[in-house]
């Protein structure tokens, strides 16, 4: 287990990277504004471009990851995402700027899609729901200390340096961690079902030896290779009966996840708690506090998804988050937002989030489609992720600006009920099954009539 979760959490610093471009935009947003002179419309466009990367990035990580590797896949990754941290931090206009942070979004899309799929490739079946979940830790770590990181640059100068500099810091800060991911991506194995994959068992068998020891080893070469040859690999084997509802499920929890509204908290917390009457530090020392909660309810998220399960932590996340978005929005909408109700409901609104939506659905998205398609299939699932989150936080501003926070936060609040009940209708329970199981219970008889 040290071998395995030592590859897992090198795999999941690829999240550290997408928590930090997506958080980050949130305190340089402000700043961005008035040194670029920008509209509601371009502030959406700051930054919701990012995300135009990642629906590419996550787009072709599947057919790129199935014919190169995983591994380097996610080596280019680390590049790009390089790249787009210093160029955004060195754009002297706007249109440079959204360049370089679509270049900056194809890394994310492409770590956000490989890394939790590499971590379920890897991990034992009894523990694969908390390892790919460290991918989501990674995710939330980011976010947490760039809300740290933000504050400290903007406390280092005064308004006129903040709109000058600050938000450069902030971006170009960020190829630390993508440096410090690359190094350590030369350092770990290729997936040993990849190898198979590739028909390359000898190659395999020693990373699996690592991971199950001998006998559990050679059963999974055996298993493995039996999945393959199962299998056609191509993609109109997910519209077959039994195993399309496997994409159904994959690409309907993935929306669900970003329209629900995480991140038009994330990447408008400052300008929400604005909104309530705080000042600059004050929203970005209360933005602080939600990254804080979505970090030690990530932590309990992964060490409960294992021993209550997928399916339980999504019912009762969904269901709070439900009710957290009603208060909410029912405060916007009678005035009444100058107590801390706001950001109490915000917080616990975060933490629902955290322990049931935030880790799951990657779980989910990474487990439940067959070996040899599982690149190309999840690739599916992230892309529509990714369109759903671009399509939230490009339209949250004008929102905000035309029917008002209040309404806005009951439609978010309706999408967690309609994730409720998906849930509880449609996902099945993976908990302690291996992928090779998980494949067998779309395709079984007894499932076809309702899966």
């Amino acid at each position: 287990m040290k071998f395995v979760i030592l590859v897992s959490i090198v795999s999941a610093l690829g999240g550290l990277l997408f928590g930090f471009d997506t958080a980050v935009v949130s305190g340089a947003i402000g700043f961005m504004e008035e040194h670029f002179h920008l509209s509601q419309l371009q502030v959406g466009w700051a930054v919701s471009s990012l995300i135009i990367g990642c629906i590419v990035g996550a787009a072709f990580s599947g057919v790129l990851s199935d014919k190169f590797g995983r591994k380097k896949i996610l080596i280019t990754a680390a590049i790009l995402f390089i790249i787009g941290s210093l160029g955004s931090g060195f754009a002297d206009t706007f249109t440079l700027y959204v360049i370089a942070r679509i270049i900056g979004g194809l890394g994310i899309g492409i770590t956000s899609t490989l890394c939790p799929l590499y971590n379920a490739e890897i991990a034992p079946a009894k523990y694969r729901g908390r390892l790919v979940a460290l991918n989501q830790l990674a995710t939330v770590t980011g976010i947490f200390l760039t809300y740290f990181v933000n504050l400290w640059i903007t406390n280092s100068g005064d308004a006129a340096w903040g709109i000058s500099t600050a938000w450069r810091w902030m971006f170009g800060v960020g190829a630390i961690p993508g440096l410090l991911f690359l190094v350590l991506l030369f350092f770990v194995p290729e997936s040993p079902r990849w190898l198979i994959k590739q028909g390359k068992p000898a190659e395999a068998l020693p990373i699996l030896l690592r991971i199950h020891g001998e006998a559990l080893a050679k059963k999974e070469v055996v298993d493995i290779k039996k999945s393959f040859e199962q299998e056609s690999g191509s993609i109109r084997q997910l519209f077959k009966p039994g195993l399309r509802m496997a994409l159904i499920v994959g690409v309907v929890i993935a929306v669900l996840q970003q329209i629900t509204g995480i991140n038009a908290v994330m990447y408008y917390a400052p300008e929400i708690f604005k909104a309530t009457g705080a000042g600059t530090n004050t929203a970005l020392t209360q933005t602080i506090l939600v990254g804080l909660v979505n970090f030690l309810f990530t932590i309990l998220a992964i060490w409960l998804i294992d021993k209550v399960g997928r399916k339980a932590l999504l019912l009762v996340g969904s269901g709070s988050m439900m009710i957290c978005l009603i208060v909410i929005g029912a405060a916007f909408q009678t005035g009444n937002t100058s107590g801390p109700w706001i950001l109490i409901f915000i917080l616990l609104y975060v933490a629902s989030f955290a322990v049931s939506l935030g880790p799951v659905v990657w779980v989910i998205m990474s487990e439940i489609f067959p070996n040899r398609i599982r690149g190309k299939a999840t690739a599916i699932a992230s892309m529509a992720l990714w369109v759903a989150d671009y399509i939230v936080s490009q339209s949250f501003p004008p929102m905000l600006g035309s029917i008002g926070p209040g309404i806005t936060f009951w439609i978010f609040g309706a999408m967690s009920l309609i994730t409720f009940l998906f849930t509880w209708r449609v996902i099945p329970e993976t908990k302690g099954k291996t992928l090779e199981e998980i494949e067998l219970l779309w395709s079984a008889p007894n499932n076809r009539k309702t899966l």
